[in-house]
């Protein structure tokens, strides 16, 4: 049987403090604030023993005199960098590669023994180098931990070099997942992340010494306080009283950052996939040949909020996010509980559940054609059986399309990505201009009582002038074509009942997708009762069509942008966003080759050629520059509403930095010819 590893608590303390200066060493009950934390790493189970770390400046004497007058091990080091503490604290206890780090801070007094023990038993429990309970958050703020593997907490003490990353000991290696496999204990009880049981004002130390009052001095569970906050509803009040959380974040003050990794984890991650993958990717629009070779992340590890993090450590703040599915951010809270909710009750199950009609339901009252509902997995899904509906409902077979419409024969074979595609099924689709209702109209005449629906995206890059959707709206009235919208991208995202509810123009069919679930994997087509009762005689079915975790994940997204005024957060995001881009533009004198067109929720970055250098090899350019100063961004703005103030800041300061390169590039005549990788080119153009 192999040993145990040892197991150290370090505590991290200062006397400096801008809000509540010498808080640790406050009277709490009858010991010091720091004092219960010692007692209640000391009654957790696993832990070998207890050290505290603080720094050499003199102000921090009293800790040191106060922690070895108990019997605590003091290591001191640089006030300004904890990380490097940490490292002197690591080299005097003498861990071994294998051992690990607890690490807990003195300003949090009611920290649970329990959870440390949870945290140190998924540990031994093999397979991680590193244990929280922070990332993403759950519990309240003052219960944090973080175990990390004595070789993973090395490496970031030697490799670090962001500011961030020294003041906080985690970031570093939460950031590496590929490297440092991380598991995170989120709390059973629900979301309790809103609830401030930590130190750092005057208040928050009234509100700890009415805790511990009514607690006593034992070391008491979360459940234990919960209790006692449940018992009064002015300390339940109180624990969720206004407050800044800054647990992970960079936030409060932004320090600009960049993607200075470097893609070699991509790079090999590519070689390996494409043995196997055609592609290396599933999405051409994720793929490599989307992003400058060698100069993007290519493989990521996962997201938090409005960032991602790829196999090589890179942060960025995402404005792709995920091709616009992320409306909410990565792992949402109020999203992964419905899903967790629902994990615990099955995926896939034999018959159908509430779910679906629970959906269908909101659809219906949020969404102006929504009588009834069908689901699928992606747009295409909805798309083509909007199409295969329209064609049974009136008996005719060609189809008017405007827009991106999916992968499916009926479309795709419209367009250059035709290859596979009989031409006698290419030859039933038509296309007509956006905004151009006299294409459509000389469209529909060419091919009389021939078309059974007129498909199109309701906004993409331009506004519909006035009159157009009114006016095909009645064109297929009055020739008995199915109008579809396809609000894939605009639903969700533009109004809650899509862009029909935007501009008041009512379609036959909608179909929904993308924004609808944050990410899970899901589609609607929704329409008039009289269309989609063709539902029974035609065949649209799928195994996975009321697949359960989407429809809850699905209700949840729906539900919070509801609640939460999600839409208009979006729309606020977006145009603050859009305002300052255009304002950098300007001031780099580059309006002539850039530009941003479309909706606020849905800006994107339009590109056109100068003498000196192609519209493709200017977007390549400005990718390689936004991607090197941590922002992924493929030709727009997907916003999400946790899109926050840092990260805008992040976005703009790239903006500026990497329009500032361009605009020498361009100066010098050698964006071109100094690209350090081929040009990229569009996959097919439908906008």
């Amino acid at each position: 049987m192999s040993q145990s590893p040892t197991i150290v608590a370090i505590i991290q303390a200062r006397m400096s403090s801008s809000r509540l200066p010498g808080k640790v060493l406050e009277q709490l009950g009858s010991k010091r604030v720091i004092d219960h934390v010692v007692d209640r790493a000391k009654a957790s189970p696993g832990i070998t023993r207890v050290a505290v770390a603080t720094s050499l400046d003199s102000a921090d004497d009293p800790i040191a005199a106060h922690c070895s007058g108990r019997g605590v091990a003091v290591h001191r080091g640089p006030l300004d960098d904890v990380l490097g503490r940490y490292g002197i604290a690591l080299d005097a206890e003498r861990l071994g590669p294998g051992d690990a780090v607890i690490r807990l801070t003195a300003d949090c007094p009611l920290l649970d023994p329990s959870l440390i023990g949870l945290i140190v038993e998924r540990f031994r429990h093999g397979d991680v180098a590193a244990v929280f309970n922070v990332d993403p958050l759950s519990w309240p703020d003052g219960l944090d931990c973080e175990l990390f593997r004595v070789d993973a907490l090395a490496a970031a003490v030697a490799e670090a070099r962001r500011a961030d990353d020294r003041e906080h000991v985690g970031p570093f290696i939460r950031r590496n997942r590929a490297r440092f496999p991380a598991a995170n204990i989120r709390c059973p009880a629900g979301q309790y992340e809103t609830h401030r049981w930590t130190i750092d004002t005057p208040a928050d130390l009234a509100f700890l010494r009415r805790v511990v009052e009514q607690l006593g001095e034992r070391a008491t569970s979360f459940a234990d306080v919960l209790a006692v906050l449940r018992a009064d509803p002015d300390l339940m009040r109180a624990s969720q009283r206004d407050h800044t959380d800054h647990r992970h974040d960079p936030v409060l003050t932004h320090r600009p950052f960049s993607s200075d990794a470097g893609f070699a984890g991509s790079t090999a991650r590519l070689a390996r996939a494409r043995r196997t993958i055609p592609l290396g990717s599933q999405t051409f629009s994720k793929s490599h040949i989307q992003y400058p070779q060698a100069h993007a992340p290519l493989f990521v590890t996962h997201g938090a909020g409005a960032r991602v993090y790829d196999v090589d450590g890179n942060e960025f703040i995402d404005l792709v996010s995920g091709l616009l599915p992320v409306v909410l951010g990565y792992r949402d809270p109020d999203v992964d509980q419905a899903i967790m909710a629902q994990l615990d009750r099955g995926i896939s199950l034999s018959m159908a559940t509430d779910l679906e009609a629970d959906l269908a339901e909101r659809m219906k009252r949020l969404v102006p054609c929504a009588e009834m509902v069908r689901y699928g997995k992606n747009g295409s899904d909805a798309t083509t059986a909007a199409i295969r509906l329209a064609r049974a409902a009136t008996g005719r077979d060609r189809i008017a399309v405007c827009g991106y419409h999916g992968w499916h024969d009926w479309y795709i074979g419209s367009t250059t990505r035709d290859k596979g595609v009989p031409a006698a099924v290419s030859a039933l689709t038509d296309k007509f201009a956006y905004n151009d209702l006299a294409s459509l109209e000389e469209l529909i005449a060419r091919h009389p009582k021939q078309h059974a629906a007129v498909i199109l995206e309701p906004m993409n890059v331009a506004d519909p002038a006035p009159g157009f959707l009114e006016g095909v709206r009645k064109l297929c009235t009055r020739e008995g074509i199915v109008l579809v919208f396809d609000e894939i991208i605009t639903g969700f995202r533009f109004a809650l009942g899509g862009a029909q509810s935007l501009f008041g123009v009512t379609p036959d069919l909608a179909c929904f997708g993308k924004a609808m679930a944050n990410g899970m994997p899901v589609s609607a087509i929704v329409g008039r009762e009289s269309l989609m009762m063709e539902m029974e005689e035609i065949f649209f079915s799928g195994t996975f069509g009321g697949e359960a975790l989407s429809l809850a994940a699905a209700i949840a997204t729906i539900d919070k942008l509801e609640r939460e005024n999600g839409i208009e957060k979006l729309w606020a995001t977006g145009a603050r966003l859009a305002t300052e881009v255009e304002a950098i533009v300007r001031r780099h004198g580059l309006e002539a080759i850039m530009g941003l067109v479309g909706k606020a929720p849905w800006k994107i970055v339009t590109f056109k050629a100068d003498p000196r250098a192609s519209a493709e090899a200017i977007r390549t350019r400005f990718l390689i520059e936004m991607l090197s100063r941590g922002v992924l961004i493929g030709s727009s703005h997907n916003v999400t509403t946790s899109l926050g103030g840092a990260d805008v800041a992040q976005i703009l300061w790239a903006y500026d930095q990497s329009l500032a390169a361009l605009r020498s590039a361009l100066a010098s005549n050698s964006l071109e010819m100094g690209l350090p990788c081929p040009v990229i080119r569009p996959v097919f153009r439908v906008r």
